[in-house]
């Protein structure tokens, strides 16, 4: 093994102890006021996209899309109070040096998708949750009919609705999915300067 390799073998096992360690010091807190934790619809994501079939790059955007979440010190109950954790601005700031852009832009276009769908899809709107009804007021509501036009042409549109999908089904008390480490070697292969 060369230096350089020798390197980036030691970045591609730091971000992925880095996702560990967060997991591990925030995962078992409350999901948005869901019937599951930050790792639970973490997971839950990650497989239901799989089950949908997703390329692999949306499966890892899956599971990291709520990265945000685990990376502010806002308590659980600030939507309660009107407060915009911007978590898909924070997750895309510490994604966006590692990984793709196949993975980071769907994460961070996921709320995006969110305001889309309530805008452009029937009964989308009211299949929410009550805690994700809460956020999207908080997170701009709807899309007006130009900005969700502009947001369909968006190169990652497709994988960020895809993702959408994955993440409100993701709120399931119980379900039993793979483990976090089960998806470490498919995360390294998409980081920055992989040979995936």
């Amino acid at each position: 093994m060369t230096v350089a390799a020798g390197m980036e073998s030691i970045q591609r096992d730091d971000v992925t102890r880095a996702i560990v360690e967060l997991f591990a010091a925030h995962g078992d807190s409350n999901y948005g006021g869901e019937a599951v934790t930050q790792r639970e619809h973490a997971l839950q994501a990650a497989h239901f996209a799989r089950q949908m079939g997703a390329p692999e790059h949306v499966v890892v955007a899956a599971l990291l899309h709520d990265i945000g979440h685990l990376l502010h010190d806002l308590p659980e109950d600030a939507p309660d109070h009107g407060v915009d954790d911007l978590h898909e601005a924070l997750a895309y700031q510490w994604m966006e040096p590692r990984f793709i852009e196949a993975v980071t832009q769907p994460a961070c276009l996921h709320v995006q998708a969110k305001r889309y769908l309530a805008h452009a899809e029937e009964g989308y709107f009211a299949q929410l949750s009550p805690p994700s009804v809460q956020s999207l007021a908080i997170q701009g509501g709807p899309m007006t009919a130009d900005e969700a036009a502009e947001f369909a042409k968006h190169p990652h549109f497709e994988d960020a609705i895809l993702l959408r999908r994955c993440d409100e089904a993701a709120k399931v008390p119980e379900l039993k999915v793979d483990s976090l480490e089960s998806y470490l070697p498919l995360i390294e292969q998409c980081l920055r300067g992989s040979a995936a």
